[in-house]
């Protein structure tokens, strides 16, 4: 790559970091993973940046890899065992809003919510995705995304009624 992909590539990574990281931490709930997955996703752009002409695109294809490397991962044998049994801890009610603790719910909800269904709802409503354009991030049909949709939201609201449950008996 010359100086000036470089350059180009340098600007983009520090306008997209954070925002790349945010979307990996809702994938997979570790900011320590986020930050590995967002690693990977550059890495792989970093490698194809002399190939991509639509500098447009760019946001697609670093999703579309951060949402790989999370279904990717997921499907390792020891991942899976090590995911399910993350659990965060539980915060105190002296030491958090009411906010927060909603928030920590979603987090362990969307933990509880199979890999596939987790970055369909991701992407749809937490990344503000349209179905068609989640269907290209994910490399898969829009039926696929309507499906995974409803069935992710019905293990989610599953998922969610038990967290809150679980966060505020903790307090």
């Amino acid at each position: 790559m010359d100086q000036h992909d470089e350059q180009e590539f340098a600007e983009y990574f520090a306008a997209r970091r954070e925002a790349v990281r945010r979307t990996a931490f809702l994938l997979c709930g570790d900011w320590h993973r986020a930050d590995d997955l967002a690693q990977t996703a550059f890495v792989a752009l970093h490698r194809k940046w002399r190939k991509i002409r639509d500098r447009g695109a760019l946001d697609a294809y670093v999703r579309r890899c951060v949402v790989r490397a999370v279904i990717d991962e997921s499907r390792r044998p020891w991942r899976r065992e090590r995911f399910v049994d993350a659990v965060p801890e539980r915060p105190s009610a002296d030491e958090v809003a009411e906010s927060v603790v909603t928030r920590e719910a979603l987090v362990v909800g969307l933990k509880r919510v199979p890999p596939r269904q987790r970055a369909v709802l991701v992407l749809r409503f937490l990344e503000g995705l349209d179905v068609t354009a989640a269907a290209e991030a994910l490399g898969c049909t829009e039926g696929t995304v309507k499906s995974q949709t409803a069935r992710g939201l019905a293990a989610l609201r599953e998922a969610l009624g038990d967290a809150l449950d679980d966060l505020r008996s903790a307090s």
